[in-house]
């Protein structure tokens, strides 16, 4: 039996799709037939059920499947401990995040003082991540939003207050704050249903009293921000630069509308050096930064 058949065994099972699977794998689905056919006969039971072209994972192959990922994640946590034992030059670093905005800069800042960490990051859902985390397949998760886990542990990195952006000339443009409450029948910008940051801003507006008018719904922030400045609405926003600095942000008075970001990992896996350092640089860079505008403040 040799690691590359479990590997490859792993990939069919999960997608119970021989030719997607090669896809996946970027092999030649023969070849990738032949190797789960040698694995099955090494193993001395045949582990998928067989219809034609469909297959199916059976008692036998769920039974293996659940070995075979243990065995793999265990490996793969010796190979981050070998990493760790070489330096944090030679780490590796698989990052699950819904959003990179508010991380380009301290990655960016990391990476150059340690060019050699291999980062993989997977953008997705929250129940994407929250799988993720719970597999033990990523090794820190960025998130607006908790994940209340009893094997998964948090680090508070940013807070962020929620405006509401007016385009210039809006009849609340020359205002400093507001309730979201006086914003209520205004045509409103927002993100996809289901989006983190629509289903927090929707507990703020549901805290307001009020359902808002959505005119159109987007998937980034940036165009939120293009769709306010164009006068077709106004919107939830963030106040972390880029484009959403040329509006007209106006604090929020009630009901208190902030963004809580953080990390998460899971407790119950390896943690390697190079995601620790990388966690707890981040944690450092945002909180360098609220005390330098704190500084700037007084």
């Amino acid at each position: 039996m040799e690691l590359l058949q479990l590997h490859y065994f792993r990939t069919v099972a999960k997608l119970e799709h021989m030719t997607r699977a090669a896809e996946d794998l970027r092999i030649a689905q023969p070849a990738l037939s032949k190797t789960i056919a040698r694995l099955e006969k090494d193993v001395g039971v045949p582990l998928f059920d067989r219809e034609g072209r469909q297959i199916r994972l059976n008692a036998f192959g769920k039974a293996f499947l659940a070995k075979v990922d243990a065995a793999l994640l265990l490996l793969e946590e010796g190979q981050k401990e070998v990493s760790d034992l070489a330096g944090l030059e030679h780490g590796s670093i698989h990052l699950a995040t819904s959003t990179l905005d508010r991380l380009s800069d301290p990655l960016n800042a990391f990476v150059a003082l340690h060019p050699r960490v291999n980062f993989r990051i997977t953008q997705g859902a929250m129940c994407e991540m929250a799988q993720l985390m719970e597999a033990g397949e990523a090794d820190l998760c960025f998130t607006p939003m908790p994940m209340e886990r009893t094997n998964l542990s948090a680090v508070s990195v940013l807070r962020e207050d929620v405006y509401l952006a007016v385009p210039p000339g809006h009849r609340l443009a020359g205002r400093k704050s507001v309730s979201l409450s006086e914003a209520e029948g205004e045509p409103f910008i927002g993100y996809k249903e289901g989006f983190q940051f629509q289903q927090m801003n929707d507990a703020f507006f549901r805290e307001a009293g009020f359902a808002p008018n959505f005119v159109c719904r987007v998937d980034e922030a940036a165009s939120i921000a293009k769709l306010v400045a164009a006068g077709l609405g106004v919107a939830l926003v963030g106040n972390c630069g880029g484009a959403q600095s040329r509006l007209n942000l106006l604090a929020i008075e009630s009901p208190a509308c902030q963004r809580h970001f953080r990390f998460v990992w899971n407790n119950k896996r390896y943690l390697s050096r190079a995601a620790r350092e990388f966690r707890d640089f981040v944690v450092a860079y945002f909180a360098n930064d609220a005390a330098a505008v704190a500084s700037a403040s007084r």
